[in-house]
């Protein structure tokens, strides 16, 4: 089965990987500030990641045109904005199919994809598994019980508000 690790940057990584990420502080053409709306745009991915929020929104907020910002983000990161999202998303997905008792369905909603069949093919092109068969792999792996899925989309949604304080009681009636 296929790692989702990010890609390599460490010490111990491949000479081919790092040289890529070696070249010098920051990338050619890069400065520190846009280095800096880089990672907040990242940032902004890896927290919002099930939201439809477009890269052109992401590519306006640091300040970019949309194709001048994949380019950037491409090369700070080694992919693009687009797919360190689906990457991120389908991340989740193994966690969620692993700890969850929820459908395939709704855990590709809960992450972001609107298209069953989309999920399917990002989730079996970046793991090597359909998302039913990692399923059963990691059962079949053990671990502790799958949450309840009530539990789990109560999690995301929220409790509901508790009930305003009843008032205390007031004297007796006269008689």
């Amino acid at each position: 089965m296929t790692s989702l690790a990010s890609p390599p940057a460490q010490a111990g990584a491949p000479a081919a990987a790092r040289s890529k990420r070696a070249a010098g502080p920051a990338p050619a053409g890069q400065d520190v500030t846009s280095l800096r709306m880089l990672r907040r745009a990242r940032d902004r991915i890896d927290r919002d990641y099930a939201e439809p929020a477009g890269i052109d929104s992401l590519a306006a907020e640091a300040g970019y045109s949309l194709a001048h910002f994949i380019r950037a983000f491409r090369a700070a990161y080694g992919e693009t904005p687009g797919a360190y999202r689906t990457r991120r998303r389908v991340e989740r997905a193994c966690e969620l199919l692993r700890s969850v008792n929820l459908s395939v369905t709704e855990i590709c909603y809960l992450v972001g994809f609107t298209s069953l069949g989309s999920f399917s093919s990002r989730f079996s092109e970046l793991v090597g598994l359909s998302p039913s068969a990692y399923r059963r792999e990691a059962a079949s792996r053990g671990g502790p019980a799958p949450i309840p899925g009530c539990f789990a989309l109560m999690w995301r949604t929220g409790l509901p508000a508790p009930p305003p304080p009843a008032s205390p009681p007031g004297p007796p009636p006269a008689p």
